[in-house]
């Protein structure tokens, strides 16, 4: 043992645990931990970015690419409350970082200083964010850091990931204590419990006798990296697979058996495949209200009639919204890796037996192909969605990592995307929330400097994070902004045309109070304000060009692209906010038993 403050304590922990970086905002709660930063900075570096919630994105954004953690830092009170946003973004997606905030020391707990919580309880901020983590600790001792730090490290990556919360006094970051830099955590060997061989058996039987099978993946195989065994499981058996916008990627869009996201504003050959199997094989994916149509039958889904094995290393997620035919509890790639050995070299299951299942899904294939094809080549001006997403998809590398924020955008994208390979679409699913597309792309060109990463925001959503401008040109990270601009919070303004008889207020940028003209800024002055480039595309025929120019220079660069906000995703299942009436799908029709 050897006697260390706890800010080198810390420290020298997130050293040995590979930890990069540390994105944090300073403040007087956590200057002692700078302080001990600054002494390891050849080791760990210290990104500040110039918001906290925009901390939190980054480090969110760099564990889905590179499925590692890092830890945030901020100041108490506000800095930390700041951290709420990202910490419910990360929570709710299953992504992991340890988010160290710094408390009010503990010789003046409970006495009302400056920027303490204490209404209920001395201190109080543990009971602000444990909410939004999957553990908070908060240590008032040094000697009590080594098993919190090694704890928590543990936490985030047992099981399903999450944030984990260090809450600490600042005095505890100059104080001393005879210590020892605690033992490994679980990171570099995560645990992948199995399916039993009894379930494993049903597994079989029950693939053996189904006639319309289909697999429902989502962030649980991404998370497990289970690429490899999901592609060879579904082009072995002729399986078709639909995804969650988290699972995408994980086999390759461009694969005719890849059907895309089911839902709202999913594809036609999706819904219809969850309307009309009669075997579903979720690995790793919640039933969520869009994902489900709102849990309508027959809109995505036909359960009880369909069959449902659901996998999930949660037990929690087993049976949370349809009762499973089979729950198992196990890591994604484990299960997946059983299933091949179980199915190998068998003659059950041979393709020639879903004949007819494949002819359906081809036929529901070129009739969504049919009806959208058009439209991605229609030069208009303002510009057509459809005409963005496949200009985008076309200029960005397989590789390319594309990062979205909340929006009506993201709804486009959802629709017509092919992400080509896993860890390369990043969402704020399960929370959506905005600034995570924003900022999180920051973390993912840490995670990945070589690649090219790019966001793709609504204007709105831009608006409340610019500062990204400013931390991209510190750093030196050639991040790409694309905005979607079409002077609105655009999928609420859609809702109000749609649900409530077009009655829009509150929902689009007008000049004097909604009499004038429409209104934005001038993004791209902003961002060559900031020294990053910046360019305005009003017309079809310059946007590639933009996206071009701004991969090859490798520089930051925002790209505001004026988008139709009249034209809407073509729903294909329904979405309902009770007690209003569902809508019926623009485009084919649920499942009537």
């Amino acid at each position: 043992m050897s006697t260390m403050k706890g800010g080198e304590l810390i420290a020298e922990y997130l050293i040995q645990e590979k930890v990069p970086y540390v994105f944090g905002i300073c403040g007087h709660g956590n200057v002692g931990m700078l302080d001990a930063l600054y002494s390891v900075k050849d080791k760990i570096q210290l990104i500040s970015p110039r918001h906290e919630q925009c901390a939190g994105h980054m480090a969110d954004g760099y564990f889905r690419v590179k499925h590692r953690p890092v830890a945030t830092l901020t100041s108490t009170g506000p800095g930390s409350a700041n951290l709420i946003m990202s910490l419910a973004t990360a929570l709710a997606d299953s992504s992991a970082f340890l988010a160290i905030t710094a408390n009010v020391p503990t010789s003046q707990a409970n006495r009302g200083p400056f920027q303490e919580l204490y209404e209920h309880n001395q201190a109080d901020f543990s009971a602000v964010i444990r909410p939004v983590v999957k553990r908070s600790f908060q240590p008032s001792r040094v000697d009590m850091l080594p098993l919190a730090l090694r704890q928590a490290m543990d936490a985030m990556v047992t099981g399903r990931p999450g944030p984990v919360n260090l809450d600490i006094p600042y005095n505890v970051f100059q104080e001393e204590a005879d210590v020892e830099v605690p033992a490994h955590s679980h990171i570099e060997n995560p645990h992948r419990p199995a399916a039993s061989a009894e379930d494993m058996a049903e597994v079989v039987r029950l693939i053996r006798e189904s006639v319309r099978p289909m697999f429902f993946v989502g962030h649980g195989l991404t998370l497990s990296e289970a690429s490899a065994e999901i592609t060879s499981l579904a082009r072995q058996l002729g399986i078709p697979v639909v995804s969650s916008p988290n699972g995408m990627g994980c086999l390759t869009m461009q694969d005719p058996l890849a059907l895309g996201f089911i839902g709202r504003n999913g594809t036609y050959p999706a819904n219809q495949a969850g309307r009309y199997a009669d075997l579903v094989i979720a690995v790793g994916a919640r039933f969520d209200d869009r994902s489900s149509s709102t849990w309508h039958p027959g809109y995505s889904w036909n359960f009880p009639n369909t069959r449902l094995i659901h996998v999930d290393i949660a037990p929690q997620e087993l049976g949370r919204n349809y009762p499973p035919t089979l729950g198992i509890i196990a890591d994604a790639r484990t299960f997946l890796q059983q299933t091949l050995a179980a199915v190998k070299g068998s003659k059950e299951f041979d393709q020639s037996r879903l004949s007819g299942w494949h002819t359906e899904v081809r036929k529901w294939q070129k009739e969504w192909d049919d009806f959208v094809r058009p439209h991605f080549t229609e030069a208009t001006r303002p510009l057509r969605p459809e005409f963005v997403v496949k200009t985008v998809r076309e200029a960005l590398p397989d590789d390319a990592i594309l990062a979205l924020d909340s929006g009506v955008h993201h709804n486009w994208f959802m629709q017509f995307w092919e992400a080509r390979r896993p860890q390369t679409m990043l969402n704020s699913w399960g929370y959506s929330s905005m600034g995570f597309g924003v900022c999180s792309i920051l973390g993912a060109q840490l995670a990945a400097p070589d690649k090219v990463c790019v966001a793709v925001v609504g204007d709105g959503g831009f608006t409340m994070a610019p500062y990204v401008l400013c931390t991209a040109v510190e750093y030196d990270l050639p991040c790409v902004w694309i905005i979607w601009n079409n002077f609105a919070w655009g999928a609420i303004r859609d809702l109000q045309y749609g649900l409530f008889g077009g009655r829009e207020i509150g929902t689009a940028f007008y000049r004097d109070s909604g009499r004038g003209e429409r209104y934005n800024p001038d993004f791209a002055l902003w961002a060559r304000a900031c020294g990053a480039d910046g360019v305005t595309v009003t017309r079809s025929a310059d946007l590639r060009g933009a996206i071009d120019l701004a991969i090859k220079n490798r520089r930051p660069c925002l790209i505001d692209v004026h988008v139709d906000a009249e034209v809407r995703p073509p729903s294909t299942g329904t979405w309902q906010l009770p007690p209003i009436p569902f809508r019926e799908p623009l485009f084919g029709k649920p499942f009537r038993s």
